[in-house]
């Protein structure tokens, strides 16, 4: 036996008093699988359009053609990944930023009922 609990086989975590919103849980399984092929869609027209343009010389490694099972052979694939994962962590990042400056903006108050208002500068704390 522990010093503070009974061990119990059956012991459970302590229920959460708030849950995650299925629409929420829903919407964020379908940003995990949107953002990351449209990245890979921006990236391999970024790709093409740099072979063309030449904005940067792309190393031999990146620039090979990879045969993939059940797709065939695809160009820089090494080139259309590493621009994919470049895409998603931006596109990542701007989804979190909006989410954060909406929630700020349109969530719920900080303070709870039994919190009292933040003291302004300058004011004194009496007892």
């Amino acid at each position: 036996m522990t010093k503070y609990n009974q061990f119990s086989p059956r012991s459970h975590a302590p229920k959460r008093p708030w849950t995650v919103h299925p629409v929420w849980r829903g919407i964020g399984c379908l940003m995990m699988i949107i953002i990351p092929v449209l990245s890979y869609a921006g990236a391999v027209l970024i790709v093409q359009e740099n072979v063309k343009q030449g904005w940067l010389p792309v190393p031999a490694e990146f620039s090979r053609t990879i045969a993939v099972p059940f797709v065939g052979n695809v160009e820089y694939l090494f080139a259309n990944l590493l621009v994919t994962i470049v895409l998603s962590l931006i596109g990542f990042g701007i989804f979190t930023s909006l989410y954060s400056l909406m929630y700020s903006m349109l969530g719920p108050s900080q303070y709870g009922p039994l919190d009292s208002p933040p003291l302004r500068r300058g004011q004194k704390w009496n007892d």
